[in-house]
């Protein structure tokens, strides 16, 4: 294995691994598609709202109106990466919590036998909120599938998928097991022609790429905070006007405007001011990326990353692939930086644990992608995943490489 990349570094990536603390310990965090470590902004951001005071927003006193500019703040910022409006913002715990809200709310408009159309590619916080919610409306479930051999999902399927009587087809922007990046586009299109309305899974998506719902033809984008280097919290984002035609279970005295309506309670603000952090950090992780709007540093700092990440993960791929006792799952033209690999003659759990105790964070089981691993034979136990994100380096790689190196041959 060569000690550096084919071709240049699109930034500098030892001063984006200095400024995540949690990297210190020298473990190579490959759980990223899990969730990511946050770097020195997103905590300092937290522990400053804290520091100096925050209330419920809607008071007349100063800790209130700082909220109430925190949650502003954030909501223009989570705007400026997917490409949305600010007012089309929804905040929420989870986008598993959110999905469920958007799918209740939307599947009061439906009727029996109407139709939605999910994809076996997906996480299923994808496919479970819209297959409930289908069969208390008596609507009709149709499924994309997915290729087997090579993980792609035919974008060609969902002429004949999508009907008259569609309403919604809900598909991923990026597998979060195989990697996999569907044509969204084309998809959407299809979805648009008939009258229906596309809910887009943005979660494994939004980390390594430049994200843009408008071309992606999302009418609705989901996608978490923390997969991009921020805390705990979720978000939606929707056209205003699109919004105004949902009518979601609320509490009386709770705002009916919208993004409000759809929001359950107080937001955890601190972690808001986080998440402004996050994206703000984001925009910065390219060197050059330091002039123009956020939105435009967001573009090409993105861009950056997507390019570097997918010259690291070439590495990963080549190096899994050349050890005969490794089996990876998917090959598809375009991929997020996420391997999905079984190891002959051990249980994914073991090897998560060798390589563990060996400094290697990464994840097994399904992964909540679970008919993407029925399809594939592996629902009872699942692969190993590795994901990468920007912090990531050669020497994570390469260690993961000789861990699994290390595993063939009879099980000890």
């Amino acid at each position: 294995m060569s000690s550096s990349f084919d071709r240049p570094l699109s930034f500098d990536i030892a001063r984006v691994r200095a400024s995540y603390p949690a990297l210190s310990d020298g473990h190579a965090y490959l759980d990223g598609a899990a969730g990511t470590q946050v770097p020195v902004a997103v905590i300092d951001a937290i522990a400053a709202a804290y520091r100096a005071g925050i209330g419920n927003i809607g008071g007349a006193f100063a800790a209130s109106e700082r909220s109430g500019a925190i949650e502003a703040d954030c909501r223009r910022a989570v705007a400026d990466l997917v490409g949305g409006v600010a007012n089309g913002v929804i905040f929420g715990p989870s986008m598993t919590a959110l999905t469920y809200r958007m799918s209740s709310a939307l599947a009061r408009g439906w009727a029996p036998g109407d139709e939605i159309v999910v994809s076996r590619l997906d996480h299923d916080a994808n496919i479970r909120p819209w297959v409930q919610a289908a069969g208390r409306a008596g609507a009709v479930v149709r499924w994309a599938e997915f290729d087997a051999a090579t993980g792609e999902l035919p974008a060609g399927q969902y002429a004949d998928l999508v009907t008259e009587r569609t309403r919604l087809v809900a598909v991923t922007a990026a597998s979060n097991a195989l990697g996999t990046r569907p044509d969204v586009a084309a998809i959407a299109g299809t979805a648009h022609a008939a009258g229906a309305l596309c809910y887009v899974d943005g979660v494994h998506a939004t980390p390594h790429m430049p994200v843009d719902m408008a071309a992606l033809g999302a009418d609705f984008y989901a996608t978490s905070a923390y997969k991009w280097a921020g805390p705990h919290v979720a978000a939606v984002i929707a056209a205003p006007e699109l919004l105004e035609t949902l009518r979601p279970d609320k509490l009386l005295p709770s705002s009916d405007e919208v993004p409000y309506r759809f929001e359950r309670g107080t937001l955890p603000f601190a972690d808001l001011a986080g998440v402004t952090a996050a994206v703000d950090h984001l925009a910065g992780l390219a060197p050059g990326a330091v002039t123009g709007t956020r939105r435009e540093r967001l573009l090409a700092s993105m861009a950056a990353v997507e390019a570097y990440e997918g010259a690291l993960f070439e590495r990963l791929l080549g190096g899994l692939g050349a050890l005969g006792h490794v089996t990876l799952h998917g090959k598809a033209a375009r991929r997020a930086p996420t391997a999905f690999f079984s190891v002959a003659g051990r249980e994914p759990r073991a090897v998560a644990a060798h390589l563990a105790a060996r400094g290697v964070n990464v994840w097994n089981g399904n992964n909540y992608a679970y008919e993407l691993c029925e399809v594939l034979g592996l629902r009872a136990g699942g692969a190993v995943r590795a994901g990468l994100v920007h912090y990531n380096d050669e020497a994570d790689v390469d260690r993961l490489v000789s861990g699994v190196a290390g595993l063939g041959g009879s099980p000890r």
